[in-house]
């Protein structure tokens, strides 16, 4: 790891730290059920999540047609949070190599960092559970602070770790992440193990794409 090209990584969650597809698709379609409503396709759930959970919760009704009033969408939305809170690590699993790289990052010193738009509550629970305090700093949205691919909380962490942006990779799985890596002023870089695909990552600014944890060790490891 000596004369490593980056001193610090920063990743997304859903789709390129945990697959999270099957749970995410598990309680949307509950919440669905609970108004009566038809279940979306596991798979459709690639394209409608990665904005935070309120535009997801608009993507899923647009997805079964259904026109909800406002009353009626807060309502969807507790019930979504209630299920998910109860249950957040049901079907959820790291990607492969993926702790086993973190903990060695970890080891020589590399700052690690984890930011989503999903809820800072789940966000850090499911970080937690997977990867314990591997991670120095975890984030989700919270009140005020604008979502990815807003640069505001990405840049806050390199603050944090008095790192530069340009010494900080960006991970993620989606445009949404490399447009936050680019607006930071750090390398975006693709997981083709994600919810998007390779195309959404180039169109998206992706300086690197990588379909391994062992090609992205490679990276990172560069001089």
């Amino acid at each position: 790891m000596d004369g490593k090209k980056y001193s610090g990584c920063i990743f997304d969650l859903d789709g390129t730290l945990a697959n999270t597809l099957e749970s995410i698709a598990y309680f949307g379609n509950g919440t669905l059920a609970a108004f009566g409503l038809p279940p979306i396709p596991t798979e459709n759930y690639r394209q409608l999540v990665g904005n935070g959970a309120d535009v997801l919760m608009k993507r899923m009704l647009a997805a079964v047609r259904a026109d909800l009033s406002e009353k009626a969408l807060r309502e969807f939305r507790a019930e979504y949070d209630r299920r998910y809170e109860s249950e957040p690590m049901k079907l959820v699993t790291p990607y492969p190599g993926l702790p086993e790289l973190l903990t060695k990052w970890k080891t020589h010193g590399l700052r690690l960092g984890v930011l989503s738009n999903k809820p800072d509550n789940m966000t850090k629970y499911i970080v937690r559970e997977l990867y314990g305090d591997l991670p120095d700093l975890v984030q989700g949205q919270r009140e005020g602070i604008p979502k990815k691919p807003d640069s505001t909380a990405v840049l806050d962490m390199a603050k944090d770790f008095s790192l530069l942006p340009e010494q900080i990779l960006y991970i993620g799985d989606s445009g949404v992440d490399m447009e936050t890596g680019k607006n930071a002023g750090m390398d975006p870089c693709g997981v083709l193990w994600g919810f998007r695909g390779r195309e959404e990552l180039l169109s998206h600014g992706a300086k690197y794409l990588v379909d391994s944890a062992q090609e992205l060790e490679r990276l990172v490891a560069e001089k």
